[in-house]
C-alpha cells in the first residue's frame, strides 16, 4: 500500500476584502497593470438592460463576462472612478471590486493510498474505516429503502453538481455515476480534477466501490470552477450555478467560500456589495429551475451569524464594518460539522441563524477533541474517500459534511421521483428527520441536528 501526503494549496480562510488589501486576505482579481476588475449587478434581476454597453463603455469599463440571466457584467478598467461613475446610474444596483472564493479546506496534510487492486470489488474499505457514511446512512439502513441508494423507480437519474476542483472520472468508485463536466476554468476545457478536492466530495455522494457514498446508484457531474490551485471568480461560480439549473441537475454541492468584508464602518448587513448579490441571484435563479442547493458553514470555528464580530475575528479588533459568508442565500441548505463522537468539529463555523444541519466531517476523535494533544489523535477519525488517480485519502472539513447532505437530498428526491418535489421540500425533509445532538433542540452548532437517511426516507 503506497501512502504519501500532500497539503492544499487554498487559503485557509478564504478571505475577501474590498475597498483595499487587509493581511490575510485574498488578492484582488487583475486583469493588467493598472486595471481591475469589477461586477457591475443590474437592478433587472434576469436580463440586462439594452443600453448596458453603453453604461459601462462611457464609465471606462470593457466587458469581459456577461450573465445575461443574472443581469450581471464583468468588467475592467484602469478608470479609479468607475464605481462612483455607475453607482449614479439609475439601471445600476451595485458595483464592486470581483471576489474570489476558494475551495473550503482546512491547512492539515492530506494523507493519500493507493491500495494494490483486487480481482473482485468488494466493499472492503467502506467496510474498515466510513465511519461517516454509516452514520448518516445507519450502518448502510438506508440503502434497503426506496430510493436509499438514489435510483428511481422509473429509471430516470438524479443528478448532483459538484461545484468545486473537477471529478477524477476515470477513478474505479466513481466512473459508474460519473454522467458529464464542464468547465468554467479560464483556459482550461478538461473537467478532470487536478487538486483533489472535487474528488472526495463526489465520491462522499455516490462512490460505490471499495468506498462509499451516501448514495451509491446517485448520478454525479462535475461543474470545474476552481485550476490546480488558487481560487475561482465569483462571476465563474455563479455561471456554473446557473448552468446547473440549466441542465435540470436535481442538487448542487458547494464545498466552498469566502468572506466578504463590507469595509464602511456607517454599512450594514442589508448593504449588499455585487458579490454577494451575484451569489443570491445565482442560487435563486438555479432554486426555481428546481435545484436544491447545499454549501458548507466554513473551516474557521467563528460565529458567521453576528457580521460584526466576524469582521474583528478575520481582520483584528480595530476593524470596523460587517462581515458576510459568501456564497449565501436563505434559499440554500448550509451544512456544520462533526466528529465521529456526535461532538461539534472543532474548526466548523456555527451560528444560529445560519447553520440548518449537522453532518460527519471529521476530526481527530473524541478522546483528542477537548484538550488538542496531538498524541490523542485518532487518524481514522478523519473520512475516508475517493481521490485522484484511482486512489483513496483521509480528509476533514465542512467539505466533507456538506455532500452527505447533498447525498441525502438526492436519494429523498429518488424516493420521490425527478421533479416531483420542489427544492424547499428536499430541504424541510432534511432538516425534520434529523438526529438530535450537541444541545437539546435546535442549537447554533449542529441546527436541527445530525442528518439521518434512514429517518428521511421512512
Amino acid at each position: 500500500m503506497k501512502k504519501k501526503t500532500a497539503f492544499f494549496t487554498a487559503l485557509a480562510l478564504g478571505v475577501t476584502a474590498f475597498a483595499g488589501m487587509t493581511p490575510g486576505a485574498a488578492p484582488q482579481a487583475e486583469a493588467a497593470q493598472g486595471q481591475q476588475k469589477y461586477l457591475v449587478v443590474f437592478k433587472n434581476e434576469s436580463a440586462l438592460p439594452s443600453n448596458f454597453e453603453s453604461i459601462l463603455s462611457n464609465a471606462g469599463g470593457t466587458i469581459t463576462k456577461t450573465l445575461s440571466d443574472l443581469g450581471a457584467v464583468q468588467v475592467v478598467t484602469s478608470n479609479p472612478n468607475f464605481n462612483k461613475t455607475l453607482k449614479s446610474s439609475p439601471y445600476v444596483q451595485s458595483v464592486g471590486l470581483e471576489g474570489t472564493i476558494f475551495p473550503d479546506t482546512i491547512g492539515e496534510a492530506v494523507e493519500q493510498f493507493y491500495p494494490e487492486q483486487t480481482a473482485s470489488v468488494t466493499p472492503d474499505l467502506y467496510n474498515t474505516y466510513q465511519w461517516d457514511i454509516k452514520q448518516v446512512t445507519i450502518n448502510g439502513e438506508s440503502w434497503t429503502m426506496q430510493g436509499g441508494t438514489g435510483k428511481t423507480t422509473d429509471g430516470k437519474d438524479i443528478v448532483v453538481g459538484v461545484i468545486d476542483t473537477g471529478i477524477d472520472y476515470n477513478h474505479p468508485d466513481l466512473k459508474d455515476n460519473y454522467l458529464y463536466g464542464k468547465s468554467f476554468v479560464p483556459g482550461i476545457s478538461d473537467p478532470i480534477d487536478q487538486a483533489g478536492h472535487g474528488t472526495h466530495v463526489a465520491g462522499a455522494i455516490a462512490a460505490n466501490g471499495r468506498v462509499k457514498g451516501i448514495g451509491p446508484d446517485l448520478k454525479i457531474a462535475a461543474y470545474r470552477v476552481f485550476g490546480p490551485t488558487g481560487g475561482a471568480e465569483t462571476s465563474d461560480i455563479a455561471a456554473a450555478l446557473k448552468a446547473a439549473g440549466d441542465d435540470n441537475v436535481d442538487v448542487v454541492n458547494m464545498s466552498l467560500g469566502g468572506y466578504n468584508w463590507i469595509q464602511d464602518p456607517s454599512s450594514t448587513p442589508k448593504d449588499v456589495i455585487a458579490d454577494q448579490l451575484l451569489f443570491e441571484r445565482a442560487i435563486s435563479y438555479a432554486t426555481k429551475k428546481g435545484v436544491t442547493v447545499v454549501g458548507s458553514s466554513g473551516n474557521n470555528g467563528m460565529n458567521i451569524s453576528n457580521p460584526a464580530q466576524l469582521t474583528k475575528d478575520i481582520f483584528g479588533p480595530d476593524a470596523k464594518g460587517a462581515t458576510l459568508r459568501s456564497p449565501s442565500s436563505p434559499l440554500m441548505l448550509r451544512v456544520a460539522s462533526n466528529g465521529i463522537g456526535l461532538n461539534r468539529a472543532y474548526y466548523s463555523n456555527y451560528g444560529a441563524a445560519h447553520i440548518h444541519v449537522s453532518a460527519p466531517g471529521g476530526d481527530y476523535g473524541p478522546l483528542w477533541a477537548p484538550g488538542l494533544d496531538p498524541s490523542l489523535r485518532d487518524a481514522n477519525a478523519r473520512t475516508l474517500n475517493t481521490y485522484p488517480g484511482g486512489g483513496y485519502a483521509w480528509m476533514i472539513g465542512t467539505s466533507m459534511a456538506s455532500p452527505k447532505a447533498a447525498g441525502l437530498a438526492g436519494v429523498i428526491i429518488a424516493k420521490a421521483g425527478k421533479d416531483k418535489l420542489t427544492p424547499a421540500q428536499v430541504k424541510n425533509k432534511i432538516m425534520s428527520t434529523t438526529t438530535d445532538i450537541l444541545d437539546k433542540g435546535f442549537d447554533k452548532y449542529s441546527g436541527f441536528g445530525l442528518i439521518n437517511a434512514k429517518n428521511a426516507l421512512k
